[in-house]
């Protein structure tokens, strides 16, 4: 199962919205066959290791780090391949959280004359697939929350220079994670102040998120250059569209590849849980939120945070009117404050990397 755990990751960043899935089979204590789902619209793991072992299959054991799967999606249903290919017994390490399977596939097995094994490594196997296990159940995006600090605080200082203060290592590391999330989200403060490509240097670059509710962003914005590929989304208030001359520019824009949507919100400010909900429609599971810190405060406020990431680089720059990593009202007591849990801690270069998720009662 250890096995097929890490065969699932080498799927990372490529299945979205699909699960991370491996498999291998066993026959005689010897593996026979092993795969992993390599992308969306490609077989799945189980299927593939089918395909590879071909008769060799029959009587073997099936080990695989997720419920296979029992209705028709992009590809068909793995209980079927499993079925015809009279493997005696599966090992699964936790039921599939899609309620179209959720324990049917198990079931279609079991009346199928099938042995089925549940929770082999089940917590390895669901950290693993965190991202598409709060996808489809809450059919929202799972988020990551990035910010590149300096040991007081600080994401710029008084002047808004904000370059760099993170290592090169830590800043290969994101364009790394970039590579791996669904879409990358920035306010409109940083595009003005820092006019980043958001790309990654790896292969697979990120859909671009600009929260930018009065449309300020520039039309030759480096995100809309050859540089940046990749869909980009500006979301703006829905009451900026009143304005003859926003609806112009967004229809210019648009014609730029670039989808521009609108939503609600009190105070000027979008409807974080809107556009998060319309984000999961457009199939983005993984969202990374790459802001400033009246972005990351609206989204810790909100509740909408599920993974810390904090790079806290070896400088103090001080001054009470440099820029915090996370701004907004704050919280009025410490014991109010937000909860970190799981934490890791680790050198990325000369920095410090916090890893956490944030902490919630249910």
């Amino acid at each position: 199962m250890r096995m097929a755990l890490d065969l699932a990751k080498k799927g990372l960043g490529t299945t979205n919205p699909n699960p991370m899935v491996g498999a291998v089979i066993v026959k005689d204590n010897r593996v026979i066959a092993c795969a992993y789902h390599k992308r969306v619209g490609t077989l799945h793991a189980e299927a593939l290791a089918l395909k590879i072992a071909g008769e060799k299959s029959k009587g073997a054991t099936l080990y695989v780090n997720l419920e296979p799967c029992c209705h028709f999606g992009r590809t068909p249903p793995c209980t079927d391949a499993i079925i015809k290919s009279k493997i005696k017994r599966v090992f699964c390490s936790m039921k599939d959280p899609n309620p179209l399977n959720n324990g049917k596939g198990i079931e279609i097995l079991r009346r199928n004359g099938i042995e089925v094994d549940v929770g082999l490594l089940r917590s390895e196997a669901e950290r693993l697939n965190e991202v598409f296990i709060k996808y489809i159940t809450k059919n929202l995006p799972f988020v990551t929350l990035k910010m590149a600090e300096s040991l007081d605080g600080k994401i710029a200082t008084r002047t808004g220079d904000s370059k760099w203060i993170s290592s090169i290592v830590s800043r290969d590391y994101v364009h790394r994670l970039r590579s791996q999330v669904d879409a990358v989200l920035v306010g409109i403060n940083t595009i003005l102040n820092d006019d980043p490509l958001l790309s990654s240097r790896r292969s697979r670059s990120p859909v671009k998120v600009v929260l930018d509710p009065e449309l300020k962003i520039p039309e030759r914005a480096k995100i809309f250059s050859k540089a940046s590929p990749g869909l980009n989304i500006v979301a703006v208030h829905k009451k900026s569209l009143q304005k003859k001359s926003i609806v112009e520019k967004a229809n210019r824009i648009t014609k730029k590849g670039c989808l521009v949507m609108a939503f609600s919100g009190e105070n000027g400010r979008i409807d974080l849980g809107e556009l998060l909900k319309e984000l999961a429609g457009l199939e983005i599971a993984h969202l990374l939120v790459e802001g400033g810190g009246e972005i990351a405060a609206s989204f810790l406020e909100g509740n909408f945070v599920d993974r810390v990431l904090f790079f806290i680089a070896p400088k103090i720059i001080g001054g009470r009117d440099a820029i915090s990593s996370v701004e907004g009202l704050g919280v009025a007591k410490v014991k109010d404050s937000i909860i970190l849990k799981d934490i890791e801690i680790k050198r990325i270069g000369g920095d410090i990397l916090v890893k956490g998720y944030v902490h919630r009662d249910n």
